[in-house]
């Protein structure tokens, strides 16, 4: 409808009539009537239904309408009377549906809008409807939770029409005073912006039923002064108070607004680009020429001069007209021609198909639009045939979209640092905001790109080659992806795709993006690696059981919390044959050892290469690769430190290995190695637990454990070094925990082990004919271990006991204010029974009883920067390194000797070691540990009978 009528003008000064404010007010409902005609025919029979019957639903509590709770929810609408075409619709749906007189009643309702893009050039298939339902202000909240749960319950009868509808409940003097009850969620702005919000709403905004807006009746010269002039129209009764709503002037948008508003529009655009492109750059535009008229007056002017054309009052011609205006000139060409794509892919109307005369008013102003910018059918036929963009299209597109984001991001952020000025939108909201922005846009090292934030519907493809780079020549050790070639001499002229370091990281970026389905046909040409078709097709049942495809954006109780690891999906081996070396030979090493880490009876470890992907709170992908050093220890490390910070909520593991020889026993044994790391660190939904975990893997052993938060391992090269680091000191208890493949030729090691118990000094005996094996655990879990010869029971157990017992006695005579440092010493036997290695107690204690023989008795002396070195005492002889220097324990060994009264050798044991408190001369040690104290007796009693040996 085209229209031109004559000017109005209201000069509240000189006065104003009530016949020229209806005729105002018809003349934006004139606008009105066109916008709903066109919101009304854009959608399909069923969707009509729903935007014919809302305000009826909302006027009327009826049990039989959509929506009904209780007979208790607030209801009526100001002024409204159901139409025809309104209460038709309302039978079709209920037939005993009637419309009832409520007489005199008060309604609840104040008014209720349509806003946003219905009825525009902007408007398409996909758009939802925004309802801004207003109550009274004096609504009870008891009757405001009763119609938000009611918009509720219509949004999802709604969503069976093919409607996504989105109702908003709030009372206009809320608004007004920036009282908003909602936060941030996918639909609303919450804190983020309220004059911008205010801005869009008065020039798209379509009146459904209730009060008009007051906004209508005040010139836009006049928004300056709007409270004074809407004061003067109801106290002279120029207009009713009842017939009217009031959400406030908009004279020009807050500057603090801007960064909120900017933050907003890319939360937005991460999902929906096109729209937010468009509504990032006006408010860009606005910032930029404060001074100038805001769309919603400029819009209102045109009314007020008499323009009623729907074409030109289209919020989306003028919103494009107000942005070329301002973006003139060569160096801004390129974002012009980004608004022009963004308004065409926004309008979602491909105007080289026949399908679009349906909604000839929308085709036609598209059609004048593209006309005006010179386009070309090719570059029309490029935009509509988005099902058919590529990769690479969308790539190239996409870097366009971030970069226009980013780059309305900083300056806003900038500009509101400049000003000073406080962002209107709360902490939570932008800390939100900024995580979303950060998960999808932010590059980081291993982190899966998702290309096609709703740019295209769908990148899959029919053809897809994989080529190791070892296929054209050289010795290159990365991955070509092709698409469509069967021919693999194509390959070198043939664009790629994609390049990458791995055949993992290639495959997932596919899946992730959706080049790859389980439809598109592979081709592997794998070169000097062993990749095969059959294992890309199992990696990507992997990857689908893992991580359903397309992937759904984070929620937003997720964004809101730190981020932690959901669930990761370890690739072990691809394109790796881990016993390439005999396959070579067409053998097939066969061995009744079955752990996957010590294979065989060389013990091989058959895990080569692992891919680690990770799945995260805030649905970000990242994949790491591990294929040098020791891959599955860094690997698990790795997990552990994701896993630390967020205890009660371990992540779930995944392993898939192809099924090439040891496959699945390989994939079992990981994960099977994973779950029994994680649950003794993370016991009880707590942690990381104070334990020390030792892995057997490859002829070595592995011992994993935390400081503080962060996990580290120690690599050891023999059982011998492990020992050596088993009874080093602790800073605190930390028992050993073996994995359940480690140590099986030490099953008694594992049952000592087992039997720990901190605070206490525990002695454990094994006795295998003439000898015997002793471990001492100590009260933090060092474990002590050596070889002796035996004769009896007594006469092995009660060296250690008294040489246990004296250092008791004297750190309970050190610590008399805290009785029980030391529980005591425990004695148990290592024994089998029923096929089961255990610790068996033995009540044996030093019984005090004089043995035969003196005491032998050494003090640790420091002397400047030089060695710890031993005075040594037997019985009443003194033996000094003052004295005797490097030849103390030769004099020690013949004193000895010489009170012996037959040759026989027997050896000698120490009772008691007295040790400095600078042992470690970089620190003051209070309490020196147990394991400490018989580390030096066994070296001073190895020394000492070497040497009585030799003097026999």
């Amino acid at each position: 409808m085209t229209a031109h009528v004559a000017p109005i003008s209201l000069d509240f000064e000189e006065g104003i009539d009530r016949k020229t404010l209806r005729r105002l007010r018809d003349r934006f409902l004139l606008v009105n009537q066109q916008r709903w005609d066109r919101a009304h025919s854009a959608l399909s029979y069923r969707q009509q239904m729903v935007l014919e019957i809302l305000p009826l639903v909302f006027h009327l509590n009826h049990p039989a309408l959509p929506g009904y709770l209780d007979s208790d929810c607030p209801y009526g609408l100001s002024n409204y009377q159901p139409s025809p075409a309104t209460i038709n619709a309302a039978r079709r749906l209920a037939r005993t549906f009637s419309l009832k007189d409520e007489g005199k009643r008060k309604p609840d309702l104040d008014a209720m809008f349509l806003m946003g893009s219905p009825g525009t050039l902007g408007h398409s298939v996909a758009s939802d409807l925004d309802v801004w339902l207003c109550h009274r202000s004096d609504l009870p909240e008891r009757g405001i939770r009763c119609l938000e749960r009611k918009a509720e319950k219509l949004a999802r009868w709604a969503e069976s029409f093919g409607v996504e509808l989105h109702v908003f409940v709030f009372c206009a003097s809320d608004w007004r005073a920036g009282r908003q009850r909602v936060e941030v969620t996918g639909e609303n702005c919450g804190s983020a912006q309220h004059f911008l919000l205010l801005d869009e709403f008065y020039r798209t905004s379509i009146h459904l039923a209730g009060a008009w807006p007051m906004w209508w009746l005040i010139p836009a010269e006049r928004e300056e002064t709007y409270d004074d002039c809407m004061r003067k129209l109801v106290d002279y009764r120029f207009v009713r108070a009842e017939d009217y709503i009031d959400f406030g002037p908009v004279p020009a948008i807050p500057e603090e607004e801007f960064l909120g508003a900017g933050v907003w529009q890319l939360y937005k655009g991460i999902d929906a680009p096109w729209k937010s492109i468009l509504k990032l750059l006006l408010i860009e535009c606005y910032a930029r020429t404060t001074g100038e008229a805001l769309l919603s007056s400029q819009f209102k002017r045109a009314v007020f001069r008499g323009e009623t054309d729907a074409d030109r009052l289209d919020p989306y011609v003028m919103l494009y007209n107000r942005l070329e205006g301002w973006l003139t000139g060569p160096e801004v060409a390129s974002r012009l021609d980004l608004i022009r794509r963004s308004l065409y892919l926004k309008a979602g109307l491909p105007l080289t198909r026949s399908e679009v005369s349906g909604e000839q008013w929308r085709a036609r102003l598209l059609r004048q639009m593209v006309t005006g910018w010179g386009w070309s059918e090719n570059t029309l036929a490029e935009l509509d045939d988005r099902q058919r963009w590529r990769a690479e299209d969308v790539t190239t597109l996409r870097r366009t979209i971030v970069n226009e984001l980013t780059h309305g991001y900083r300056l806003l952020s900038k500009m509101a640092r400049e000003h000073g000025q406080r962002a209107a939108i709360s902490a939570n909201d932008i800390n939100l905001l900024g995580r979303k922005l950060y998960a999808a846009f932010q590059r980081k090292a291993g982190k899966i790109e998702q290309i096609n934030p709703g740019l295209a519907p769908s990148l899959a493809e029919e053809n897809l080659a994989f080529h190791h780079q070892s296929e054209q020549g050289g010795d290159a050790d990365g991955w070509l992806l092709y698409r469509d070639l069967e021919d693999p001499a194509d390959a070198f002229w043939q664009p790629v795709i994609r390049r990458s370091g791995n055949l993992a990281e290639l495959m997932v970026w596919c899946y992730c993006n959706g080049l790859l389905t389980r439809s598109t046909r592979l081709n592997v040409r794998s070169g000097n690696s062993i990749a095969s078709v059959s294992e890309l097709r199992e990696m990507l049942d992997a990857l689908s059981a893992f991580l359903p495809f397309p992937i759904a954006p984070a929620e937003r109780e997720a964004l809101s919390r730190g981020v932690r690891p959901l669930r990761n999906l370890l690739l072990v081996n691809v394109g790796i044959d881990p016993q390439a070396h005999l396959t070579e030979k067409g053998l097939h090493k066969l061995s009744s050892r079955h752990d996957s880490l010590g294979f065989s009876g060389g013990r091989e470890n058959l895990v080569i290469s692992i891919d680690q992907i990770t799945f995260n709170s805030w649905h970000e992908v990242s994949l790491q690769h591990y294929a040098a050093g020791d891959t599955l220890i860094q690997c698990l490390k790795n997990v552990l430190a994701s896993v630390a910070a967020n205890p009660d909520e371990l992540p779930a593991v995944q392993v898939h290995c192809h099924n090439r020889g040891h496959g699945s026993a390989i994939a079992r044994r990981v994960q099977e190695l994973f779950a029994d790391v994680l649950r003794p660190f993370f016991a009880g939904g707590t942690g990381p637990h104070p334990l020390r975990y030792v892995i057997e893997m490859d002829r070595r052993y592995f011992l994993l454990q935390f400081n503080g938060l962060e996990p580290g391992f120690v690599a050891l090269d023999s059982f011998e070094a492990l020992m050596e680091h088993l009874a080093l000191p602790q800073e605190r208890y930390l028992p050993v925990v073996f994995d359940r493949y480690a140590l099986q030729d030490e099953p008694a090691l594992r049952a000592v082990c087992l039997a720990s118990e901190p605070d206490n000094i525990q002695v454990f005996y094994r006795i295998l004919g003439d000898q015997a094996r002793l471990w001492v655990v100590d009260e933090l879990g060092s474990v002590f271990s050596w070889e002796q010869a035996v004769t009896s029971r007594r006469h092995l157990l009660v060296p250690v006991l008294r040489f246990l017992d004296n250092l008791i006695e004297r750190r309970l005579l050190r610590h008399t204010d805290s009785a029980g440092v030391v529980a005591g010493v425990q004695c148990y036997e290592i024994v089998r029974r029923d096929g089961a290695w255990r610790a068996e107690y033995r009540p044996e204690s030093d019984s005090g009883v004089p043995l035969p023989g003196f005491e032998v008795q050494a003090v640790g002396i420091h002397e400047g920067d030089s060695r710890l070195r031993f005075d040594i005492f037997c019985g009443d002889q003194e033996f000094s390194v003052q004295e005797y220097g490097d030849q103390l324990i030769p004099a020690v060994a013949h004193y000895i000797r010489s009170l012996r009264h037959s040759d026989e050798v027997y050896p000698v044991y120490l009772t008691d070691i007295h040790l400095p408190h600078d042992l470690d001369p970089r620190v003051y040690q209070q309490d020196i540990q147990t394991s400490q104290y018989l580390y030096y007796r066994s070296v001073l009693e190895d020394s000492l009978n070497r040497h009585l040996a030799r003097t026999r």
